[in-house]
């Protein structure tokens, strides 16, 4: 297996903020960030990042200090960590029915956004997304129903009843390139029924197995194929809305394809003439993980 492309981190990765985990109980700390002159307010708005720029080349949208600083008392907000000294915030302003957004900005979904921003920026912007999509589902505490408050800088969620302590959390999912005799599985997901895309498959860790145990059930179950050899490739964050996709390549011991109705409309072997052919069809964006994985098996020797 070539390393291709090993020291270039997929989209949304890579982020150059220091998150300062040590930093985040000072309490004092934390108001002089939020207080710093060059401290940037990173909004986030129904799911939704503040972009500025132009639309084909976009770069991260803030709000004025001022402002952000008359709206953190009811937004939830966290701090996100320091670039070259400068403090990044997160808010939500997901209540708020027309959100503020200063003269050449907008907000956008990052999932058609992503892959025109500076790699920082997207980094950054899905660290925020991600974040406060956990902050904003996280008021009460799943033990015993009480409110919670925010600690450290919101990164921790404290029960105002039973006192437990709840984080942030990401769910992690498989995303494998299957290969055998130097063709690839892809498929066609049910959710794209109305778009031939084809694509690699994928599907969550499930608790008691491994993430080789997971590549292998979830290709069996979504495509009746047995594999073997699996290997990591590299990883993606993907806050749509809160996992991060483990890519993986494994080989196949079996042929017949069963695609499980449910998961999938079809269910091909391709060749690389095939793909790079794309009749008819088209494979994932160039942002996702999945497409970095096709299109380094075509790259291959």
């Amino acid at each position: 297996m070539h390393d291709l492309h090993a020291h270039k981190p997929n989209i949304f990765a890579g982020s150059p903020l220091d998150r300062l985990d040590a930093r985040r109980k000072d309490v004092a700390w934390v108001k002089a960030q939020l207080t710093a002159p060059d401290a940037a307010f990173l909004p986030v708005w129904r799911s939704r990042s503040l972009l500025a720029g132009e639309a084909k080349a976009p770069a991260t949208g803030t709000l004025d200090p001022v402002l952000a600083h008359g709206l953190l008392e009811a937004a939830p907000w966290a701090l996100l960590g320091v670039a070259d000294g400068r403090p990044f915030f997160a808010l939500d302003l997901s209540s708020l029915d027309s959100p503020p957004a200063p003269d050449g900005t907008r907000y956008e979904d990052l999932r058609r956004a992503g892959s025109l921003l500076p790699a920082d920026d997207a980094a950054i912007l899905a660290h925020a997304r991600g974040l406060m999509h956990w902050r904003t589902r996280s008021r009460f505490c799943g033990v015993c129903g009480a409110a919670c408050v925010p600690r450290d800088a919101g990164h921790v969620m404290g029960c105002t009843g039973c006192g437990a302590h709840h984080f942030p959390r990401t769910d992690p999912a498989v995303i494998m390139l299957v290969t055998r005799a130097g063709r690839a599985l892809l498929g066609q997901p049910a959710r794209f029924r109305d778009m031939r895309v084809f694509t690699t498959l994928a599907g969550f860790v499930e608790p008691g197995e491994s993430l080789e145990e997971a590549v292998a059930r979830e290709v069996w179950e979504e495509a009746g194929v047995r594999v073997a050899r699996v290997r990591y490739r590299s990883s993606q964050p993907w806050p749509f809305p809160s996992s991060i996709m483990l890519g993986f390549h494994a080989d196949a011991t079996t042929e017949a394809i069963t695609a499980d109705a449910d998961e999938l409309v079809e269910a091909r072997w391709f060749t690389r003439d095939e793909v790079r052919a794309r009749e008819g069809w088209v494979l994932p964006p160039d942002m996702s993980i999945a497409r970095r994985l096709i299109e380094e098996w075509l790259e291959e020797k």
